[in-house]
């Protein structure tokens, strides 16, 4: 990672993607009649990314692992009902609809062409990219996803915020520290501890049981964090009803593991990639083959010209 001064946006890519095919009609197509719902609704979305929000550098963050076997290994339940394929020595393959799946690798062209950093690590997920790359930026951060466990990285002191696609991706929530307290009442930092009490069975985490959402905020107001939590078990005087005491005992052996899971990793080897916003496409002859076979058309020129000024 070159060093990045200024403001960095990093996109969720597979997040955006998929939200960009819901969201564009799949009569969006090329020429020879493939849908480009995905890809189109893609560059749409950036050129609207970067004249709204004017970042200096951009990174697309990618999953070179959707479902690492490390966390797999720990909490076996962990994205598995979304597995379309297993295989032994590469990553699963995830479930994904039959016409999005031939747009991922000319989305994957596209950035490259354009010269938009495109980054995926290895053994990791692209939660674990965007953690990397928001630890070590020295200034402000925004990170673009549809996928609330990027919650846990908001930071009003360093400036790192969420911004969440509401409606389609028309509609952003800017998502800070007041919006996380009010919404959830913990701040970016208790916002992982939330998600692993609660679960979350869209990602396989089966949680505490019968603890939700609103006990496991008050049960952080109350003791801090989840070491805090965990402390009040052993401690006879400290205030948790005595189902509230059980249950937390009874799911120790998932909270053991529960937190490596959740909490986007911080220390991903990065390869050394120019991040700067590109004002001009990297591979021009490229890109107008790209546009021309997939009839990219308005999308990508509108992008096109919002980079060059």
């Amino acid at each position: 990672m070159r060093g990045v001064t200024g403001r960095l946006m990093l996109l969720d890519t597979a997040s955006l993607y998929f939200r960009a095919y819901f969201g564009v009609p799949e009569s969006v197509k090329a020429p020879d009649g493939t849908p480009v719902n995905a890809v189109r609704g893609l560059l749409e979305f950036i050129d609207r990314l970067v004249r709204d929000h004017r970042p200096d550098h951009l990174v697309a963050c990618m999953d070179a692992d959707w479902r690492p076997q490390w966390r797999v290994d720990l909490i076996p339940s962990y994205k598995a009902h979304r597995v379309a394929e297993e295989h032994e020595a590469a990553p699963d393959e995830e479930v994904v609809p039959d016409t999005l799946s031939p747009q991922v690798p000319v989305i994957e062209s596209v950035l490259d062409a354009v010269g938009i950093a495109r980054v995926g690590v290895a053994g990791y997920e692209a939660d674990d990219v965007i953690g990397t790359f928001t630890a070590r930026s020295t200034g402000p951060v925004d990170i673009v996803t549809g996928d609330r466990d990027l919650y846990q990285l908001v930071d009003d002191a360093r400036g790192v915020r969420v911004l969440y696609p509401l409606k389609g991706v028309g509609t952003l929530q800017l998502t800070d520290e007041s919006v996380l307290r009010e919404k959830y009442g913990v701040d970016g930092s208790g916002y992982a501890d939330l998600a692993l009490l609660r679960g979350d069975p869209s990602d396989g985490l089966p949680g505490v049981p019968g603890i939700g959402e609103k006990t496991a905020a008050k049960l952080l107001a109350e003791f801090g964090d989840l070491a805090g939590i965990l402390a009040a078990v052993d401690d006879r005087t400290a205030r948790l009803t005595p189902t509230q005491r059980k249950r937390l005992t009874e799911a120790q052996p998932y909270l053991a593991v529960a937190p490596t899971v959740v909490r986007v990793a911080q220390d991903v080897p990065l390869p050394d990639v120019d991040t700067s916003l590109p004002r001009a496409p990297h591979d021009p002859s490229a890109l107008t083959e790209l546009a021309q076979r997939w009839g990219l058309g308005g999308s990508l020129q509108r992008l096109l010209t919002t980079l060059e000024s």
